[in-house]
């Protein structure tokens, strides 16, 4: 008996992964029929979010960072702080030897004391000459003197006024110097100009700086960690999407299981040159409130220069895939004619987000209706070859020069656009204005592709603009929806 129910324990285990296989192949064959339809790999385009970000290095800084120097020469006879040391604004850091500038003063001191002296000996000379010319005159008067004797203490006079003049000039010129040399005296105290932490420390006590050319530097103070800074070099492909205010994540291999956050402040114009490489500087603000980060550290950051929400995307295989034969060349043009209509589509969501009054809602549909209207007309009559506004466009592939035929395409486009809602523009805030021109300018100068629908097991190309890519999948639009399956690839027919 027990041998008998061992092996029927056995038998019922091999059962259930007979049954388990049996499921697991059951849907592997599933999934292999829905991504190789008729013989094509297909994808579903699908509705979801398209993150866009460019990648950069850079290093962290504080926001400021200020140089102390020595504007006096001497020897450093202390040296108050040291480096990670927090200082405050005023807060001595060192001192150099002042004893030159205190003799300088005295000297000067002595030199004003001497000035006065000089001073009031030329004063009681003027007032002696002042008195003699005052009694030469009165006799002068009553002609008991000589004209010339007059004349002479005139002269006396004046000499002991320009003596007296002078005697003032040098009091002040001795007393500016001495206040030269009271301003370096007070320089030899190294005080801080900023809150902040000291990162360098570039003297010792007994060491002497001179400062006849430049101001040595003794110290460098990080004014505030809380705020950092990175400054990123950007390529000149990437440049012209980097905007202020991005969002910004980046890593640090200090830190390699954290992710921070931060935002473009400043896109800066100087580029730099680097074994033909251009590069564009791009300053970013990180809070660094916890003080985790540290000056000087590498890192790794993403610009999110992008985010789609809610956009239908389609895997970027679609857009590389091209059937075999002519049968694509010869369906495109006729695919692509509904362009006019898809960006009306566009322009009906782009209106709808403005937030339109009845009488501008009205203008809208007005110029809707009158485009509408001349397409059907033209899809009525004979169809020329070449290009048209709303109708075939400029060829996928076309021949040399296509690049300038696409932009004069699309510039007269941009004009017929602007001439058919034009009274419906005119009825626009400036604020609904803007909005309303960057839409029509991004609708018109987006990239068109064809990708190819799968319809009743035949794939049918359809022209779609291309949006945002993530290197995987693309937001596209256009006669496509969520839930529409899109040729990605031919199957390789079976061995016989």
């Amino acid at each position: 008996m027990p041998r008998n129910r061992s092996s029927l324990r056995r038998n019922g285990a091999i059962a259930v992964v007979a049954l388990v296989v049996l499921a697991a192949a059951a849907w592997w064959w599933q999934q292999r029929d829905a991504g190789d339809a008729g013989g094509y790999r297909t994808t579903i385009v699908e509705t979801g979010d398209i993150r866009v970000a460019i990648s950069a290095t850079g290093t962290l800084s504080a926001i400021s960072t200020v140089t102390v120097g020595s504007q006096v020469s001497g020897q450093v006879t202390e040296v108050l702080v040291d480096f990670n040391d927090k200082v405050e604004q005023g807060q001595v850091i060192a001192r150099i030897d002042p004893s030159t500038y205190e003799a300088q003063i005295e000297q000067g001191n002595a030199q004003v004391a001497s000035a006065r002296a000089q001073l009031r000996q030329a004063q009681a000379s003027l007032r002696n000459a002042e008195l003699d010319y005052q009694r030469k005159a009165e006799l002068g008067a009553a002609q008991l003197v000589a004209k010339s004797d007059i004349d002479l203490a005139r002269a006396a006079r004046d000499q002991a006024q320009a003596q007296v003049n002078s005697a003032q000039a040098q009091i002040r010129q001795q007393a500016a110097s001495t206040r030269t040399t009271q301003v370096n005296l007070d320089r030899t105290v190294i005080r801080s100009p900023v809150d902040g932490v000291v990162l360098t420390r570039s003297i010792e006590p007994g060491q002497t700086v001179a400062a006849s050319l430049q101001a040595p530097e003794l110290f460098t103070i990080a004014e505030d960690l809380s705020k950092m800074k990175i400054e990123l070099a950007v390529d000149e492909s990437d440049i012209g999407q980097v905007r202020e205010g991005q969002a910004v994540g980046f890593t640090a291999d200090a830190f390699p299981d954290r992710q921070f956050r931060g935002t473009v402040e400043q896109v800066r114009l100087s580029a730099t040159t680097t074994s033909n490489v251009v590069t564009y500087p791009v300053v970013v603000t990180v809070d660094n409130s916890d003080g985790t980060l540290l000056p000087g550290l590498t890192v790794n950051a993403e610009i999110e220069v992008s985010k789609r929400e809610g956009v239908l995307k389609v895997a970027n295989a679609a857009l590389r895939y091209k059937p075999a034969g002519n049968g694509a060349q010869a369906a495109t043009p006729a695919a692509s004619r509904r362009g006019g209509s898809g960006m009306l589509d566009d322009l009906a969501r782009t209106a709808a987000g403005l937030g339109l009054d009845p009488a501008q809602q009205q203008a809208f549909d007005a110029a809707s209706e009158g485009i509408r209207q001349r397409q059907a007309a033209r899809q009525a009559a004979p169809r020329p070859q070449g290009n048209s506004m709303f109708g075939g466009g400029p060829r996928m592939g076309g021949g040399g020069g296509g690049g300038a035929m696409q932009a004069q395409v699309r510039q007269r486009t941009l004009d017929r656009f602007q001439q058919d809602f034009a009274a419906f523009r005119d009825t626009l805030s400036d604020a609904q204005r803007k909005q309303w021109d960057v839409a029509v300018a991004s609708l018109v100068g987006a990239t068109r592709a064809p990708i190819y629908k799968l319809v009743d097991g035949q794939p049918q190309p359809v022209i779609v603009r291309i949006g945002a890519s993530d290197g995987t999948t693309t937001e596209i639009s256009g006669d496509i929806q969520a839930g529409d399956e899109v040729v990605t690839g031919e199957r390789a027919p079976a061995a016989g």
